[in-house]
């Protein structure tokens, strides 16, 4: 990871929690002209390296496995048992969408399964994976920090641990879990692929692979549960619904804008 995405890191670990962008939307712009923004269309308006903007055709849509159908939503709730929302999405869709844009295949099918599910539960959402996968880049490498990787289950292995939050760096964050996600009963630590702060995924924890266990640490489980955090505001295809629920997720602009900048990136990849 590097140093300026590290300290991205670092400080979204202020007020973390997980985010996405439906597969349709490119970025936003909440009154000010910020690059890598825009309000989305019917063909997607994208940023060139002038400056210009550009229209592209729409985003390469997640494919649906054929024989599967989405689960119905949950009711009431983010921590009713899901589906193994990782089997969701064509495969022949995951390998090549992996291929064009470098994200491993199982993160792939963890933040397309995760919109393709919340496309049936919260379908005024309009929620899709190059936001999950803009984060899952900037939080840990999709799952790759200091050496970790995503085996087949979709755990990270090793774990991956945010730095400690004691007021040095970061907020100060008395310990919220009993250490029981992150190993530390002093002071919490976010943690897992998409780095949830413990408290926030105690609230909004999800299990996304059907296990019956909500585990920041299994990528399908921090993915849906990233998803559902950031429609819980309501509409994202617009662009101040859009800003806001990134913003929600880490109160830092400059944060919201790389994770503008690196969906961005994967959507024009992921059309060829």
């Amino acid at each position: 990871m590097s140093a300026t995405r590290r300290s991205l890191v670092i400080a979204a670990f202020v007020l973390g929690a997980g985010l996405l962008v439906w597969l349709g939307n490119l970025w936003l712009d909440s009154g000010r002209d910020a690059p890598g923004f825009m309000v989305p269309g019917a063909a997607q308006s994208v940023p060139n390296p002038d400056g210009s903007v550009g229209l592209q055709q729409p985003l390469l849509q997640p494919q649906l496995q054929p024989a599967s159908d989405a689960a119905a939503a949950a009711e009431g709730g983010v921590r009713t048992l899901g589906p193994a929302i990782a089997q969701l999405a064509a495969p022949e869709w995951v390998a090549r969408v992996s291929a064009a844009t470098g994200i491993p295949q199982r993160a792939v099918q963890a933040y397309a399964g995760a919109s393709l599910q919340l496309a049936t539960e919260q379908p005024d959402c309009r929620i899709g994976w190059t936001t999950l996968a803009g984060i899952g880049d900037i939080e840990s490498g999709h799952g790759t920090h200091d050496g970790a990787s995503i085996d087949a289950s979709g755990r990270a292995v090793p774990e991956i641990l945010g730095p400690v939050l004691d007021g040095g760096d970061t907020a100060a964050i008395a310990d919220s879990d009993g250490g029981s996600w992150d190993g530390d009963t002093a002071w919490d630590r976010a943690v897992g692929p998409l780095q949830f702060i413990p408290s926030t995924w105690a609230q909004w924890g999800a299990d996304g692979n059907g296990d019956g266990v909500d585990d920041p640490h299994q990528i399908d489980d921090a993915a849906l549960a990233a998803g559902r955090y950031l429609c819980h505001g309501g509409d994202m295809s617009t662009a101040d619904g859009w800003r806001g629920a990134v913003f929600s997720y880490n109160h830092l602009d400059s944060y919201v804008d790389s994770i503008a900048a690196m969906a961005n990136e994967y959507a024009r990849l992921a059309q060829g």
